[in-house]
């Protein structure tokens, strides 16, 4: 189920969000969790039901691993628990997403024909996988309390981090569920929920929905592009993915708040970035704690001298990398994220005087490089993404036509396009052209200049203001939710 979707704001939302306040006013415990991770089930389910027995089995088998490992002394077993948990997590993911992928390499590498299976990847296994490994990680370091297999349960389906995070940790998010505070109805957390929702949905919708059909254009037909529309369908992903994940962060965050449920933060403005260590601490946050924590402390951390803090580092990049996705595009823009990391580390202390007094530079030269970057992210194989650089590169510029154009003016502006068409002459032309140059500039201000919608919900007050422009983006963001899209995050 989507988050941008008929169903789930107008059935599934409400009826979530009243069984479990109205559940929670009877004097069971229990009954309000039940209800809530049935709804969450439901809400996995929704997507293709044919991957519903994996996430229960999945829930299953750690939690009795858990339980092997917190009840027994034994090293040993407790190790074996532990491996087992590893392989099964790992296998599970690896069969889902990597193995067709690794099986076309063994075929190219060796001459061999073994038999792409073309699976269908479930519905956020990457973040319930990882997520449940952590837990995994804790119970043999044994630094978790007793926990019910309901808790259990709830803490890895809850739903608004279900599918494409954050990627939340035990001790985060069960607490939060037994907190007597949180079970009843909170009029200025629901308020900051539905602001948050409101901006994330808009977001989604409106903006990066949008620029997402200029990228598609680009990128599906990069032989014909010139250095223009080349350029500009680069920019297009590169907004196009900041606004699509900061908006699924944001509804996260909102329904989050709805239910008193507070999601550690995910997403802190990235591109206000001043150079790409600083891009990565606010980029997918809880994704880099994870390989923080659980990859690169073990291997070793900064604890080995430099060249083997430099190696760890990029070992991370490149696991991050595969982590989002089984193409050998992900891997190498991986690799360049590692590479620019480290260079910003071995720079920073010599450019640091310098960034203060022209920090403009700093971020014109970091937000170029994160849209080369996203190139690679992108394209559907390494050859075409250095075809769209090279075609940026080689200064022809041209004209950008009216298909591009008119890919980024929705119904509504195009009808407005049309009434004013009626009285001012060549109106439409010189609209399309302003409206394009206006519809790429605001989305990059707003996400350089203006304060995230976690820096809002920190000083949010309830106004009339506030109140009217939540309406606003909701209402039209509902009704322009005809060419429903899926998160870019869930393919991940």
């Amino acid at each position: 189920m989507l988050f941008n979707s008929y169903i789930f704001i107008l059935l599934f939302l409400p009826l979530a969000l009243a069984g479990w306040f109205l559940l929670n006013k009877t004097k069971s415990e229990m009954l309000p969790k039940v209800f809530l991770l049935g709804m969450s089930l439901w809400f996995y389910a929704y997507f293709n039901i044919k991957y519903f027995p994996i996430i229960v089995i999945s829930i299953i088998a750690n939690y009795l691993l858990y339980l092997v490992m917190k009840k027994s002394d034994n090293k040993v077993l407790r190790k074996a628990m532990f491996c087992i948990g590893m392989i099964l997590n790992i296998g599970i993911l690896f069969y889902y997403k990597y193995l067709g992928f690794f099986t076309e390499n063994i075929n190219t590498l060796f001459k061999s024909d073994f038999t792409v299976l073309n699976l269908v990847l479930p519905l956020g296994i990457s973040f319930f996988t990882f997520q449940q490994v952590s837990f995994v990680i804790d119970s043999y370091k044994n630094e978790v309390p007793d926990y019910s297999i309901l808790d259990y349960a709830l803490f890895v389906s809850y739903f608004p981090q279900l599918i494409a995070g954050p990627i939340v940790l035990h001790n985060e998010i069960i607490p939060q569920f037994a907190d007597k505070n949180n079970k009843k109805l909170n009029p200025e957390n629901f308020s900051k929920g539905l602001y948050a929702f409101a901006f994330g949905i808009a977001k989604k919708v409106l903006i990066a929905d949008t620029l997402g059909n200029f990228a598609n254009l680009g990128f599906s037909d990069i032989p014909s592009l010139n250095s223009t529309t080349a350029l500009l369908s680069m920019l297009a992903y590169t907004i196009q993915i900041y606004f699509d994940f900061s908006g699924y962060c944001d509804m996260a965050t909102g329904i989050g708040y709805m239910f008193n449920i507070k999601l550690p933060m995910n997403f802190n403005s990235p591109y206000k970035a001043l150079d790409m260590d600083d891009f990565w601490k606010r980029w997918h946050i809880t994704l880099t704690r994870f390989l923080t924590k659980n990859l690169y402390i073990p291997l070793g951390g900064n604890r080995k001298g430099k060249v083997r803090t430099y190696l760890n580092q990029f070992i991370v990049f490149i696991v991050s990398g595969i982590w989002h996705g089984a193409n050998w595009t992900f891997i190498l823009w991986g690799a360049i994220n590692g590479v620019a990391v480290i260079f910003s580390k071995l720079l920073n202390p010599r450019f640091k005087n310098i960034k203060k007094k022209v920090p403009f530079v700093f971020w014109l030269i970091t937000f170029g490089f994160i849209n080369i970057a996203w190139v690679y992210f992108r394209a559907d194989s390494i050859s075409l993404a250095n075809q769209m650089i090279a075609k940026i590169f080689a200064f022809d510029f041209g004209p950008v036509s009216d298909n591009f154009m008119n890919s980024v003016i929705t119904s509504e502006f195009a009808f407005v396009s049309r009434v004013l068409g009626m009285v001012i002459p060549n109106f439409s032309n010189i609209f399309s052209v302003v409206f394009t140059i206006v519809f790429f500039a605001l989305p990059v201000f707003a996400s350089a200049k203006l304060k995230n919608t976690n820096e809002r919900i920190d000083a949010f007050k309830p106004t009339v203001l506030r109140c009217a422009l939540s309406c606003l983006l909701a209402v039209w963001s509902v009704v322009s939710l005809s060419g429903v899209s899926t998160f870019l995050y869930f393919n991940f």
